[in-house]
């Protein structure tokens, strides 16, 4: 089964509700309303398509709707990051690395972290 993409106004919904969890309607429309400025139809309508496409899971309380995410928050970065370097860089970590250190674009932060990725994965190899 080909993974489900996801689109941004999704991934605005999925990382309020990977945040905390579950939410009411009126509590994704306030916080939505606030980070991104949408209005409470905008949020309802991507809900109701998300459900449709099994992203997103409701629960109807009393006269309400609350909402948990139906999808892991590490399994759709990772399906999302595949996709675009399958894209963008023929599926070649190297070639995205590549280029972003050329441009400068790494921060001693990022090579820090990327250092300590690298060695972890290089310790999982000898297993």
């Amino acid at each position: 089964m080909e993974p489900v993409r996801i689109k941004n106004s999704e991934w605005n919904v999925l990382s309020c509700l990977w945040e905390k969890s579950p939410q009411t309607v009126m509590q994704l429309v306030a916080r939505l309303r606030e980070t991104v400025g949408w209005a409470k139809s905008t949020t309802i309508t991507t809900l109701r398509r998300m459900e449709e496409k099994g992203l997103v899971k409701c629960e109807i309380i009393g006269k309400g709707k609350s909402y948990t995410p139906a999808v892991e928050q590490e399994n759709a970065v990772i399906a999302e990051t595949r996709s675009f370097l399958d894209r963008v860089y023929q599926g070649s970590v190297g070639m995205m690395m590549s280029a972003m250190a050329r441009r400068q674009e790494l921060t001693q932060e990022d090579l820090a972290e990327l250092r300590k990725i690298l060695e972890e994965a290089e310790g999982r190899e000898g297993e």
